[in-house]
């Protein structure tokens, strides 16, 4: 026996077939549409919780530091390439060698010491003019005597140009050693003491 229709209260009388099909779509879409957020929450709920296990269950270390560069390894392979001598300073105790390569016609070695840097560069057949433009124009405040080695000394201070506070430069032969970086003077004069016999056979070879 078939349902009677429903009473529909604001019309007072049975919802027609029309109105009954219109309900029941209606029904439906809104179901669909409460089912279609609650699926949404789930899934943003889920991926926020991906990534707090990625953030804080998965180890994360901190990037392996480069190996120190080989300064006498780099400095062979350098010398056979260009048929000259290049410097090779056993490195200063507590030093670190970050690169040791030619840059632009420069053998230069780049060291980290306890702070700041430290370059030791070498420029062939160098002109007047390498060291002034290398060092933003500054001149000579003096010079220095170490392990002897004669050195022009450029006391550049905290406002030096690129960093650098502190330089020192003398010939070796044609070539042209300049030691430079952010660094002080006692510093300096290590990584002059240990380039110094370099200098010496290098002046002798030269001459």
């Amino acid at each position: 026996m078939a349902s009677a229709p429903r009473i529909v209260a604001e019309l007072g009388r049975p919802e027609t077939p029309d109105e009954t099909a219109a309900r029941k779509a209606a029904s439906s879409a809104a179901y669909r549409s409460s089912q279609t957020f609650r699926s949404l929450i789930a899934a943003l709920l889920a991926t926020v919780a991906i990534v707090a296990v990625i953030v804080f269950a998965v180890p994360r270390g901190e990037l392996a530091e480069p190996a120190p560069a080989d300064v006498a390894a780099s400095a062979q392979v350098a010398s056979e390439s260009l048929g000259r001598p290049v410097i090779a300073p056993a490195t200063p105790e507590g030093w670190r060698p970050n690169s040791a390569e030619i840059v632009d016609g420069t053998w230069r070695i780049v060291y980290a010491p306890s702070s700041g840097f430290v370059r030791v560069a070498q420029r062939f057949d160098a002109d007047e003019t390498w060291v002034t433009t290398t060092l933003d124009g500054r001149a000579p405040s003096g010079s220095v005597e170490i392990a002897g080695v004669v050195w022009d000394e450029y006391d550049q201070g905290a406002g030096g140009t690129g960093n650098i506070t502190y330089a020192l430069a003398t010939a070796a032969g044609t070539d042209t050693v300049l030691i430079y970086g952010s660094t002080s003077a006692k510093t300096a004069a290590i990584a002059a003491e240990a380039v110094a016999d370099d200098i010496l056979t290098l002046r002798g070879a030269q001459q």
